[in-house]
């Protein structure tokens, strides 16, 4: 899984392995910013069900202002940190 477009392209993201976590793939997450990419840059993204957090992130990397990330799993959370730590995105979300 990875960062398809904008500032952090090409970043992979980190993805725990098992079941409790499916993240949205990346075909799937292109169709969904093809259809958003005027709303995004400046906006404000909400990533409910965040998971790994490649939502957001995505939103971030194509120029939104910031993501609130919605999450209840603690190892989830863990992970959407490490992708903000790893795409230098920390402050934005």
């Amino acid at each position: 899984m990875r960062v398809i477009a904008g500032t952090a392209r090409g970043t992979k993201l980190l993805a725990p392995i098992g079941r409790d976590t499916r993240p949205t793939l990346d075909r799937v997450r292109t169709s969904l910013f093809d259809i958003l990419s005027r709303q995004v840059e400046n906006a404000k993204f909400l990533d409910c069900f965040a998971g790994t957090g490649a939502n957001g992130i995505e939103a971030i990397s194509r120029g939104a202002h910031c993501a609130y990330f919605v999450e209840y799993s603690k190892k989830a959370i863990h992970y959407i940190e490490a992708n903000l730590k790893k795409t230098h995105f920390i402050d934005k979300g």
